[in-house]
């Protein structure tokens, strides 16, 4: 399995979402359950597959692209079943696909197939030991899975009732779509560092001030979703659960362990003294 070439593990990753969404659709037409029911368990079934798939090929960065494919699946399959599209859903439609197109592109980008794993992943190998096929499953599939279903059930319920759009949907829409964009020019000025050779940190850009400006991308991208979802239902406010459960991880997960890794660097307190976690703003005064 070490040895699978790049492009054969293209091919591997498609068919094994391809089989993950005919999976997870299935269910979705078949149970009797409430939409957002359905929905849930045919999101963690398709997961379930996807997960089957990492410990067949020995790699749980099998998942890595579900973060960005599945929620286009989900808005293209609720699109079609839906008997009309207004404004207020073809709005989250076009913000959604954007986000998840750009993502899985650099997700590709930076893919080297089946034969590399996320260091993260290594790392919670090493440390978990026999625990880590559960660990695998429950920490790094069926969580993000959980995260972004939470995520996207603003934009489903949208589909479901249909609500007329208004001036706080198109506000919050804009901010989905900059989110978006944000996001994809800082990955992009990242990658232009890396491949220069640089030592050191980026800073670069929107990397000067900030540590993190691609995770403040992606959280402002679903507090955009949820909030241009209030402004059409507004009692539905809870929904926005999703983008605060997305915030919590990033504050309290993803950014902590890209910080513990760059800790490894020389001079990291003084970069980190000197930058924001997120905004891209100078610091008027240093810790």
């Amino acid at each position: 399995m070490k040895n699978i070439g790049r492009a054969l593990s293209f091919v591997i990753v498609a068919i094994i979402y391809v089989i993950a969404a005919i999976f997870g659709i299935s269910f979705y037409l078949v149970l009797p359950f409430d939409f957002w029911l359905n929905l849930l368990i045919a999101d963690i079934i398709a997961t379930f597959v996807t997960f089957l798939f990492s410990v067949i090929f020995d790699n749980a960065s099998v998942y890595d692209p579900y973060w960005s494919v599945a929620p286009i699946i989900i808005v293209v399959f609720c699109a079609v079943r839906a008997k009309s599209l207004n404004a207020a859903q073809i709005l989250p439609l076009i913000a959604i696909i954007l986000w998840g197109v750009r993502l899985t592109a650099n997700w590709a980008y930076t893919f080297k197939g089946l034969s590399y794993q996320d260091w993260r992943y290594t790392m919670l190998k090493e440390k978990t030991g026999k625990l880590y096929p559960i660990v695998n499953f429950m920490g790094i599939h069926l969580f993000p899975t959980l995260v972004v279903y939470a995520c996207m059930l603003p934009a489903v319920f949208t589909f479901v009732y249909s609500p007329e759009f208004n001036a706080g949907s198109v506000i919050f829409f804009a901010l989905s779509i900059l989110a978006a964009l944000w996001q994809g020019a800082s990955d992009y000025v990242m990658h232009k560092f890396r491949k220069s050779g640089e030592k050191g940190f980026n800073r670069n850009k929107m990397w000067k001030y900030s540590r993190h400006p691609n995770y403040l991308g992606e959280i402002l991208m679903w507090w955009g979703v949820a909030l241009a979802f209030v402004c059409v239902m507004p009692s539905h406010w809870y929904l926005i659960s999703g983008a605060i459960i997305n915030t919590l991880m990033f504050l309290f997960v993803s950014i902590p362990l890209a910080d513990g890794r760059q800790a490894r660097k020389e001079g990291f307190e003084a970069y980190k003294a000197d930058t924001h976690m997120l905004l891209p703003i100078k610091k008027r005064y240093k810790n």
